[in-house]
C-alpha cells in the first residue's frame, strides 16, 4: 500500500516564504525549509523538482502578495503615492523580505527590476492625470519614484529616518512634480533601469 502524502506543495511553499520572511533569501536551503514544517527534505523534492523551481514558485507567491494584497491599498486615492506609501510599509513591516527582495538581490535583478516595472506601468495607467504621459517621462517617473521610494525605504526600515505618512507624500509629490515639469531629466537613463 502506497504511503499518503502528508505534506502538500502549499505547505512546503508557506515554509518557505517564512524562511525568507524572517531569515532572508540566504537560509533558503531545503533543510531550513523541512525544519520549518519539522519533517525531511524528501517532500520538498516530491513536489518541486530542485531548489530552483522551489524558489521560481515562491517568487510567483511573492510576486501575487505584494501586487495583490499589499501595493494595490488604496490609502490617498492617488495610485502613484499609494505605491510608494505601501512600499515603504513593506519595507519597515517586513524588514528581512525587503532585504532579500530588494536590497540583498537574491532574487536576481532582472525578476525584480521586470516586477517594479510592472507594477509601475498598472499604477499610472490607473492614474488620470499620468497615463497619457510620453514613454520617455514614463521611464523619468519611473525612474525618480523608484529611486525616492526605495531611499526611504532603505533608511525608515534600517531605523536611520522616522517619516509620516504626511511626508512621504510630500516628498513623492514633489518628485512627481519636479520629473514632470522638467523638460531636461535630472539623470541619464542609459545608466539605469
Amino acid at each position: 500500500m502506497a504511503r499518503k502524502k502528508t505534506i502538500t506543495k502549499d505547505q512546503i511553499l508557506n515554509a518557505a516564504y517564512n524562511v525568507v520572511a524572517t531569515e532572508g533569501f540566504s537560509r533558503f536551503t531545503a533543510r531550513n525549509i523541512a525544519s520549518k514544517m519539522k519533517c525531511s527534505t524528501q517532500p520538498i523534492y516530491l513536489e518541486f523538482k530542485n531548489m530552483d523551481d522551489l524558489k521560481a514558485a515562491l517568487f510567483e507567491k511573492i510576486r501575487n502578495y505584494l501586487e495583490n494584497d499589499l501595493f494595490s491599498v488604496e490609502k490617498t486615492g492617488d495610485h502613484l503615492i499609494d505605491l510608494v506609501l505601501n512600499y515603504t510599509e513593506f519595507a519597515v513591516k517586513e524588514k528581512a523580505m525587503y532585504r532579500a527582495l530588494y536590497i540583498e538581490n537574491y532574487s536576481g535583478n532582472d525578476v525584480m527590476n521586470k516586477f517594479s516595472h510592472e507594477v509601475f506601468d498598472k499604477t499610472i495607467a490607473k492614474e488620470a492625470r499620468l497615463k497619457d504621459i510620453s514613454q520617455e517621462k514614463k521611464q523619468l517617473l519611473f525612474a525618480g519614484t523608484w529611486i525616492v521610494a526605495t531611499g526611504l525605504a532603505s533608511l525608515m526600515s534600517s531605523g536611520l529616518i522616522n517619516l509620516s505618512q504626511k511626508e512621504i507624500i510630500s516628498i513623492t509629490e514633489n518628485t512627481v512634480q519636479n520629473i514632470l515639469s522638467n523638460e531636461e531629466p535630472p539623470f541619464n537613463l542609459e545608466h539605469s533601469f
